[in-house]
């Protein structure tokens, strides 16, 4: 392979002047990886090139993987893995103008170098070699998309100018590295006892039972000084199902138990009442009768809560920012509803909301959120959102926004145009003014009455996030455009009738016309009791389960809520034929 590059034709030594600053503290000889990273970006920061980097940022996680995956008792998969994932960014120009925030900031056309995958092992010539050749692909990229974008705005006339990237000041965080062991044997076992109680409820036709258990070390080393080290670990055990209405339709549930701490993993006996309730909630859906277009009050009541307070609020939480596209072209780009809205009653008066990644806890039970330094290497702190209903502060990254300063260290996921995307931590939503649930159910029952309904609607589950394929969550993102409804919402998995006399009925194939953050401000009442809600955001619409490589651990905090006068209308789309046999004895 030949070693020449542009990235060290075009350039020669620059010792001084480059205006970044001198990492400090001991270097810890011992992790091999972490020198290589910090020795190639010193290497890269003092060679002056045709636009100079102004800065570099080296990121890689390091991890090892073990699985396993079982259905009606027989084991589908088990593996063992070990990987190394770096992500590498050059910015050129400066702090008020680089390569970001551009339509093109992530495309390359010219011809690059191939990187083989990352090594495996300690080699520290190794690791700089595949450093060397990632930054110069990063390099080109950069340059090409700053030229380009600087020809653009020549060519627009521009409105207010926020700079590109925020500074930050350097972290130095180096945890010790943790070394995690699971008993991958004892985890199988547990995976065909799991998916076996599938046998016993015939209606369900098609389950599976997933463990994943992740360790291992996040790095960051910056030209701006940041080093960070932290040991992180997260382990999983997922449950789908899918069952058939007579009808053809197809109906899913799936329950996901998640832990950072491998010594509080959810207990069999835990794990075994939730694949029982699934199959029990899907054999009922089979036989449940098709919903019909409501309009009125419901009632989201516990996970369902949750849910919709992570899905409709807390993805609107995060400030997006345009970027730069060429004069007469558009680019889908998703804005939040909460865009125009700061200073804005969003909530009811009695309702706040705070993200708190700080918390590892909350009444003894271990939040998933809690993280200590994002993407960019900020620390979080707690930071209230929504005070007394009004919007006060948003999820920010170092990608400027209008009407703020700094980053509050949301950076969670990678994002687009150069950015990283913000999420949040533990989101707490809180009530001053709430009730038992058994008032809610109560109010709603009355509001039923009042208003000459058959009946009301309580929503126990919405499929947030989503086990469909991804074929089906494009018809269910085309649906949801095609009818009008605004940005498409998570169906609702268990939806009941409400009866004036009490009576509770399950009805299948409903969903949410028009459910949005303005909807929120319709809540009536909300409950004393709280529920909390784990899942893993990725950023795919619905936050559909395996849409993407990289996840953010976040929890919900959420009382029960009954909102006033939202609509549902049936889910049209074609069905799938029933099998043409039934299906064979599932017991010898």
């Amino acid at each position: 392979m030949r070693r020449r590059s542009l990235w060290l034709v075009a350039c020669s030594l620059w010792l001084a002047g480059n205006g970044f600053p001198q990492a400090t503290g001991h270097q810890p000889q011992a992790d091999v990886l972490l020198r290589a990273m910090q020795d190639e970006l010193e290497r890269s920061r003092v060679l002056r090139v045709i636009e100079i980097p102004y800065y570099i940022e080296y990121a890689l996680d390091e991890a090892e993987n073990v699985t396993a995956s079982a259905t009606l008792g027989a084991l589908l998969s088990a593996r063992q893995s070990r990987f190394r994932i770096p992500r590498i960014q050059v910015r050129v120009g400066d702090y008020s103008s680089d390569n970001t925030n551009y339509v093109g900031t992530d495309f390359y056309s010219g011809t690059r170098y191939e990187v083989e995958q990352f090594p495996l092992d300690n080699s520290y010539a190794a690791l700089r070699h595949h450093l060397w050749l990632a930054t110069d692909t990063a390099y080109k990229a950069a340059v090409e998309a700053f030229g380009r974008k600087r020809a653009v705005l020549r060519s627009i006339t521009a409105g207010e100018q926020l700079p590109d990237f925020w500074k930050a000041p350097p972290l130095e965080r180096i945890a010790e590295a943790r070394t995690l062991s699971v008993d991958e044997s004892a985890w199988r076992a547990r995976v065909r006892r799991l998916s076996a109680l599938f046998a016993g409820y015939p209606k369900v036709i098609g389950s599976v039972v997933d463990y994943s258990a992740t360790w291992g070390t996040q790095y960051l080393v910056t030209s701006e000084g940041t080093r960070v080290r932290e040991p992180a670990s997260m382990m999983y055990v997922r449950v789908r199902a899918v069952s058939q209405a007579p009808d053809g339709m197809m109906l899913r549930d799936a329950a996901v138990f998640h832990t950072l701490d491998f010594s509080r993993a959810p207990a069999e006996v835990e794990l075994e009442r939730s694949v029982r309730r699934m199959a029990e909630n899907l054999t009922a859906l089979a036989a449940a009768p098709r919903g019909e277009t409501y309009a009125g009050p419901v009632l989201f009541e516990g996970e369902a809560a949750a849910q919709v307070f992570a899905e409709v609020l807390g993805r609107n939480l995060a400030a997006l920012r345009r970027p730069v596209m060429p004069p007469g072209r558009s680019f889908p780009f998703r804005s939040s509803e909460l865009e125009a809205r700061f200073g804005v009653r969003i909530l009811p008066e009695w309702m706040d909301v705070v993200d708190d990644p700080t918390q590892t806890e909350w009444r003894g039970r271990p939040l998933f959120g809690y993280y200590r330094v994002d993407l960019e290497g900020v620390t979080p702190g707690p930071l209230a959102l929504v005070e007394e209903g009004v919007l006060k502060a948003f999820l920010l990254t170092r990608q400027p926004v209008k009407g703020f300063q700094v980053s509050n260290g949301r950076a969670r996921l990678p994002g687009s145009f150069g950015a990283k995307a913000a999420g949040f931590g533990n989101l707490f939503v809180k009530a001053s003014q709430a009730a038992p649930l058994a008032e809610l159910k109560k109010k709603l029952v009355e509001l039923c009455r009042e208003r000459n309904k058959p009946y009301a609607v309580i929503v126990r589950k919405m499929e947030f996030p989503s086990s469909a394929s991804l074929e089906e969550a494009r018809r269910l993102l085309a649906g949801a455009q095609s009818g009008g409804g605004g940005q498409a919402i998570s169906l609702p998995v268990l939806v009941y009738r409400l009866y004036p006399d009490g009576k509770e009925e399950l009805v299948r194939g409903l969903r949410f016309r028009g459910l949005t953050t303005r909807s929120l401000k319709d809540m009536l009442a909300a409950s004393e009791e709280l529920h909390v809600f784990d899942y893993l955001e990725n950023g795919a619409p619905f936050a559909l389960m395996g849409a993407a490589s990289f996840v953010a651990e976040s929890s919900v905090i959420a009382p029960s809520v009954l909102i006033d006068d939202l609509e549902m209308e049936r889910v049209e789309e074609e069905l799938t034929k029933p099998p043409m046999a039934p299906p064979p004895p599932l017991t010898p």
